[in-house]
């Protein structure tokens, strides 16, 4: 086969929730524009589901090549139905792998369906490679992303904290790559809607401050999530501000966060079960702060210098930068991390803050390493170091 025939090197993906296809959009976009990669996505989860936006409709409008939908989610958003969705999926994806012709399995962060992934491309003998690995948060996200570790042949780290931790781990250190996080590309170079857009779209005023919101299950607090999520929407109530609020995830009790907050919404709130990632952005560069759970508080927002009161334990021990504000569940301590968050005091301080998570530049380097890593038994046949 002559060099301008040879095969593009196919990379599966797989995204379940509109967090994770933030790792892979400026990803895409590299591979693009060579001419020895291709990809393949298999959408899955959250995606298909009206009830968490059909997100879907995002990657469609984006215009990439969606080579599967896996409907796998069981209703009742509980540990059982859990741990089920992930057998479902992991049951299709031997085949989808197989019917794409992937080379390789690029999966990331810390969710389910990545694990799946993960698992499955590691015993059909394809190379795993890992965005963000090696990062500590709460929640069971934090298990999960350390075990995709043990199985995954490649890792991209997003700084030097969880490249560290990666070699600590035992892995070969010539498997591990100091890239960033590249959910924080198209944020530095400016891919979000217009402020002037935003403004009208969501009936906000320029002269009056106003929060994102995006709280999300804690699976080993299942039992506990309806009161902590009553304190905190009282918090919001407190405080009185203009609220923007971006439901919730589908990890076991997202429907008891769900119809808790319906319960507590009141004229200043809006709620939102998806914004379009450039809405997202905007509002992120526009907002007095980002208040709850989300990674966004921890990933995006330092890069708008934008206040993150980080609530409880799902991001537990993650890096931070200086715009982090941390609170427990309490009423009162909420209000006063919003507060302090609002404060100009606070704003002043975040000038100049910089993102630990990167620099904008991560895509293309994660998309060198897919096009030249060599795949043969070093890769594939791992060693612990010690």
């Amino acid at each position: 086969m002559s060099v301008s025939q040879k095969k593009k090197r196919m990379i599966a993906m797989i995204t379940g929730s509109r967090a994770e296809y933030s790792y892979y959009q400026p990803i895409i976009r590299e591979i693009t524009k060579r001419s020895d990669l291709d990809y393949g996505i298999i959408a899955t989860c959250m995606h298909p589901l009206e009830t968490f936006g059909s997100t879907i409709e995002e990657v469609r409008k984006d215009g990439f090549k969606i080579h599967a939908v896996v409907r796998n989610n069981f209703d009742g958003y509980n540990h059982i139905t859990m741990a089920k969705s992930l057998a479902v999926l992991m049951m299709q994806l031997p085949e989808l792998f197989e019917q794409m012709g992937a080379d390789m399995v690029l999966v990331a962060g810390d969710r389910g369906e990545q694990f799946a992934g993960a698992v499955v491309g590691v015993h059909m003998y394809l190379p795993v490679a890992h965005i963000q690995a090696g990062e500590l948060s709460g929640n069971i996200d934090g298990t999960v992303r350390h075990a995709i570790t043990r199985f995954a042949h490649i890792h991209f780290t997003s700084n030097q904290d969880a490249f560290d931790r990666i070699i600590k781990f035992g892995e070969q250190p010539e498997r591990v790559h100091l890239v960033g996080a590249p959910q924080v590309d198209d944020l530095v170079h400016g891919k979000h809607t217009s402020p002037e857009t935003l403004y009208k779209k969501f009936d906000l005023k320029k002269s009056e401050p106003f929060l994102l919101f995006v709280f999300h299950p804690v699976t080993e607090e299942m039992n506990r999530i309806e009161q902590y999520t009553k304190q905190v929407m009282e918090a919001l109530q407190q405080v009185g501000v203009r609220a923007i609020i971006i439901a919730n995830n589908s990890d076991a009790g997202s429907n008891l966060i769900r119809k808790t907050v319906q319960q507590h919404i009141k004229p200043f709130m809006s709620i939102f079960d998806n914004l379009p990632r450039e809405d997202y952005a905007g509002l992120m560069a526009l907002a007095g702060a980002l208040v709850g759970n989300s990674s966004g508080g921890i990933l995006e927002a330092p890069t708008f210098e934008l206040p993150a009161v980080n609530i409880g334990n799902r991001e537990k021990g993650r890096l931070q930068g200086k715009n982090v504000i941390n609170t427990g569940y309490g009423t009162a301590e909420v209000v006063a991390g919003i507060k302090k968050a609002l404060s100009p005091e606070f704003k002043k301080g975040l000038k100049g803050c910089v993102n630990p998570y990167g620099d904008g530049k991560a895509a293309p380097r994660i998309v060198d390493v897919l096009a030249s890593v060599k795949i043969d038994d070093a890769l594939l046949i791992k060693q612990i170091t010690y």
